[in-house]
């Protein structure tokens, strides 16, 4: 079957014409690669996966990363660890209360940001799938961190030049109260940095590489280099560089966190919401790890 590539304003792809529950092969894996390096956030409309196929599908990218598995444990209502469970549903079937932590979830994914950002390796791919959606609500917003470089004013490219931030998975649930963490949990996954402006080794494009869980800048004072870093988020999201996605039951979404941040909208959080996420990790040759050392 042949594939239809539709862009979509103002740097997505609509993807249309290919089943992503059978194997891809070598030459289809190389051509979604090049797409997304082209558009960085690929739709694919109808697909109608189980969670063993969004796996396998997953893993023609890479390894499978966990995220903030790696921190929370407990409860999980599928049969894969490597699933993330972005939904207000409880590991019992339930949607859950106000109160519930999946909750405290659900707002901190209304913050920009790239997933697992925090860590190293980082993620490179992920792949949210659409099982059930609201009445109202629930889109997710992407936006082009090659964009926000490629309009960032000349004396503001040579001012973030050479500059690295520092990432810590709890910093965005500091910033909405979500403080109670033991020790160990804290230091489950260590702080990193990353250069603010980095290359992409496959396209060769820069980006602006910001995010909620940024929160501070060495060499600089911590209120300086905050005010510095919100100041790049809000450049890096302004609406001419947002995609805006509104979710139908069976569309797989896949993006590029390296090139793009993301965030989910408001819904009703007490009508059922749920989306399963694939998240690959990013791999590297030498070379390019050491360029982002």
């Amino acid at each position: 079957m042949t594939w239809t590539i539709t862009p979509q304003h103002p740097f997505s792809a609509r993807v249309e014409g290919i089943d992503l529950r059978t194997p891809l092969t070598p030459a289809e894996v190389q051509r979604i690669e090049t797409l997304m390096d082209t558009h960085a956030v690929l739709v694919f409309p109808g697909q109608q996966l189980d969670q063993h196929q969004q796996i396998n599908y997953a893993k023609h990218f890479g390894p499978l990363d966990l995220g903030l598995r790696k921190l929370k444990g407990g409860p999980h209502r599928f049969d894969y660890a490597e699933l993330a469970d972005i939904s207000n549903v409880k590991a019992d079937g339930q949607v859950a209360e106000r109160e519930h932590g999946k909750i405290v979830g659900n707002v901190a994914n209304q913050l920009w940001h790239s997933d697992s950002s925090f860590q190293r390796p980082r993620a490179k791919y992920s792949m949210l799938h659409a099982v059930v959606t609201p009445a109202f609500g629930g889109d997710t917003e992407f936006a082009d961190l090659r964009l926000a470089w490629d309009h960032l004013p000349d004396w503001q490219q040579r001012q973030v030049q050479g500059l690295r931030a520092v990432h810590y998975a709890l910093h965005s649930r500091f910033l909405l109260g979500d403080t109670a963490y033991t020790d160990e949990q804290k230091n489950t996954l260590q702080a990193v940095e990353w250069p603010l402006v980095q290359t992409d080794p496959r396209s060769g494009r820069k980006a602006l590489y910001v995010g909620v869980h940024t929160c501070e800048i060495p060499g600089m004072t911590l209120a300086e280099g905050r005010m510095l870093l919100m100041d790049l988020l809000e450049h890096a999201t302004q609406r001419e560089f947002v995609y805006r996605h509104r979710w139908a039951v069976g569309d797989l979404v896949m993006w590029d966190n390296t090139a793009t941040v993301h965030r989910g909208r408001w819904y009703d959080l007490s009508e059922r919401r749920e989306l399963r996420r694939a998240t690959t990790e990013e791999v590297l040759t030498s070379p390019e790890a050491a360029a982002l050392a």
